[in-house]
């Protein structure tokens, strides 16, 4: 009976020595593209089509083709990082899980740069160079052509692919005689970060501006994304100026327009394409830098009526969320925001998810069964995408908070540092289980009702009068719903009563707002009802 079993078991024994057929994928990079050794993260993109204008690295994303990626740490021109069957990819989690057929595929390369940061932390991160953090148009980083392949998920032969161009420099666009650039290199933050870190400003400056040099004008600070493009959309048919807002050029250059300075910032942080304009555990002091050296600058630069009645702030989706959260951080600095379709300003609507309520980020739990929560809408309700799929994304375009997407510069900006230096997860990327210690310290720093609410007796008589927000009410994030309770707190605020305006237009997606020849007029009110007696309101008035 023994000598049986031992025959019987003979053939399972073999079958499990057997290695399973494991897909790979073996991406090198060329010395002639990149001489030193690389830290950073290996991609590759796997798709059915490719042409100049979308080769496979550029149809990524949280609903795009699959993408696969590795992290590297000091690999040489020539050596191989390996993207095989256990490597986690979006949308397809596996090599294993794409395919048998024909695909064109294509290696990146992201270059991270180290941080030695003045809080004793040292982090890998990609530096941005001016581009607004977007990895695969960033200069210097490499790629390689897109191959067409056969695939074979149960094939252990390697796919060898070569990233041996590099991403050109952008071109800066040109000054004009309307519109102005600066750019400098922040010395609070190259300090706290270890390394030269930049800040800028784009600035369109009013009509006949060098006409009249001994006026001074009223500032708007226009937050929002990376970008070098004129502010408002000036002289561009798209953007807040264009689409949105009709012929901004013709409004600004008209007869009886409030003459005044229109500013865009640029402050990428190595997380993201902005800092979100405020001091942070894991971006640095963005906010000192911003308040202290950039603003200087361009108000000494160019004649601004350098008072907190003439300094106003408007900005939409993320530039929405900076426009209120300075008004509420620098309550005395500025006269008042505008801000359209704000990032969550309380964190019991984080896009849809309860921070502080519910358990996990990415569905909700039935018993028998878990619902999928959305991340992304139409307003007629047809869903775009899935938190966990935008999440999923992300997490493999960068581990670490590293993917220079939305929900990780979210954690890079309101979350404190965690024990390995990078930012501390509010969930868990993989799971969605929420921290909710995490929780509590986003809800102290960073959740701006709250901060109103809990600090209204002090707050609320600087900023009672400056607050105005607009937002779609089938917004496409679901950023309403937080702005509904910043709205039901506004109004029952008292010792002051709140006496500005929240603005829900029906229907309307991101990012709804009133274009800037809308805001303006209400801008130059409120001017004219907070300056002190004897403040020049005529001068830029012509």
């Amino acid at each position: 009976m023994r000598t049986i079993a031992l025959l019987l078991l003979a053939p399972v024994l073999a079958v499990a020595q057997t290695p399973a057929a494991s897909p790979r994928f073996e991406i090198s990079f060329a010395k002639e593209a990149h001489a030193e050794p690389i830290t950073g993260r290996v991609y590759v993109a796997i798709s059915k089509t490719s042409d100049a204008n979308r080769p496979p690295i550029q149809q990524v994303g949280e609903t795009g083709v699959p993408l696969f990626a590795v992290n590297i740490e000091q690999l040489a021109a020539g050596a191989v990082a390996t993207v095989d069957a256990k490597t986690f990819g979006h949308p397809v989690q596996s090599l294993r899980d794409i395919p048998a057929g024909e695909y064109w595929v294509q290696p990146f390369v992201n270059i991270y740069t180290k941080f030695a940061r003045a809080d004793g932390h040292t982090v890998w991160l990609h530096m941005d160079q001016w581009e607004g953090q977007h990895w695969q148009r960033s200069p210097g980083n490499l790629y390689g052509d897109p191959v067409k392949i056969t695939f074979d998920p149960k094939s252990s032969k390697p796919v060898k692919l070569v990233a041996d161009k590099v991403v050109p420099a952008l071109a800066i666009p040109a000054d004009n005689d309307h519109v102005k650039r600066i750019k400098l290199q922040s010395q609070i933050l190259t300090r706290w970060w270890g390394h030269p870190i930049f800040l800028g400003a784009t600035i369109l400056l009013p009509k006949d501006y060098d006409k009249h040099p001994d006026t001074k004008y009223p500032i708007i600070y226009d937050q929002g994304h990376f970008g070098l493009g004129a502010p408002g959309g000036y002289e561009q048919t798209s953007g807040r100026g264009g689409q949105r807002g009709g012929d901004f050029t013709s409004y600004w250059d008209a007869d009886g327009t409030p003459r005044m300075i229109l500013v865009t910032l640029q402050h990428p942080s190595p997380y993201y394409d902005d800092s979100y304009g405020v001091n942070s555990a894991n971006n640095g002091p963005f906010g000192d830098a911003i308040m202290q050296e950039l603003i200087p600058a361009i108000e000494t630069k160019f004649r601004a009526i350098r008072e907190p009645w003439a300094r106003l702030l408007t900005g939409g989706s993320t530039g929405g969320w900076i426009a209120l959260a300075h008004q509420v951080f620098y309550p005395d600095f500025y006269g008042g925001t505008w801000a359209l379709c704000p990032d969550g300003v309380d964190f019991r609507y984080h896009q849809i998810v309860n921070i502080y309520d519910d358990a996990n980020a990415y569905w909700l739990d039935k018993g028998w069964m878990k619902v999928d929560r959305p991340t992304n809408r139409r307003p007629d309700g047809n869903i775009q995408a899935m938190m966990k799929d935008e999440n999923w994304y992300e997490l493999v375009q960068g581990d670490h908070s590293r993917s220079s997407g939305q929900w990780d510069i979210w954690e890079a900006t309101y979350s404190p540092v965690g024990a390995d230096g990078y930012p501390a997860p509010i969930w868990d990327k993989r799971t969605g289980v929420i921290d909710k210690k995490v929780a509590a310290y986003w809800k102290e720093h960073y959740d701006l009702r709250n901060i109103l609410e809990s600090n209204w007796p002090t707050l609320g008589p600087k900023v009672a009068n400056k607050i105005n927000v607009y937002v779609g009410d089938a917004d496409s994030y679901f950023l309403n719903m937080g702005v509904h309770l910043l709205d039901n707190f506004l109004k029952s605020a008292k010792n002051p009563s709140w006496t500005g305006e929240i603005v829900f237009q029906p229907m309307a997606p991101h990012c709804w707002g009133p274009p800037m020849r809308d805001l303006m007029p209400k801008m130059a009110a409120q001017i004219d009802k907070s300056a002190p007696a004897g403040a020049d309101l005529k001068g830029w008035r012509y």
